[in-house]
């Protein structure tokens, strides 16, 4: 398989199912108010770059890096469809927002995961991630992992 990764607008139609899907995944394991997902009008805004993983074309998968204030960059909206998962993608999505984190001079990584999400634990452990306590404006919730990354 051909799978590119590349940074896109989210706003195209393939894009924005591909984020319709990942939201009713999340929204089967987390209840909606522990959801902190971003539109894809505000993952094309300025402070956000996203990453797009195609098979020949094929939106597959997605991830993106936020920034914040003090040098803080966030790892959102990480998703890889059902039929391309085991395949490393999600990692190597992981590694493209770090590399751009780290060229842009952000020193730290975070993000917010579900409780009910031990695939994507795995991608972020793997890629050096540590849990953490409550990060940014999230609330402290039995629904939700915390992870770092000092860069």
């Amino acid at each position: 398989m051909a799978i590119e990764i590349a940074i896109e607008t989210p706003l195209q139609d393939d894009l924005r199912g591909l984020v319709t899907e990942l939201n009713e995944t999340l929204l089967e394991l987390t209840p909606p108010e522990h959801c902190y997902h971003l539109t894809v009008e505000q993952m094309a805004g300025e402070d956000t770059t996203v990453f797009i993983a195609r098979d020949n074309g094929l939106a597959i998968g997605c991830g993106a890096l936020k920034h914040h204030d003090g040098a803080i960059g966030e790892v959102k909206r990480m998703y890889i469809r059902p039929s391309h998962r085991g395949q490393k993608i999600g990692a190597k999505i992981v590694e493209r927002v770090e590399a751009l984190a780290r060229n842009e001079g952000l020193k730290r990584l975070v993000l917010e995961t579900g409780d009910r999400h031990p695939a994507a634990w795995t991608v972020y452990e793997r890629a050096g991630f540590s849990r953490c306590g409550p990060v940014l404006d999230y609330p402290d919730s039995e629904w939700s992992v915390f992870y770092e990354k000092s860069l």
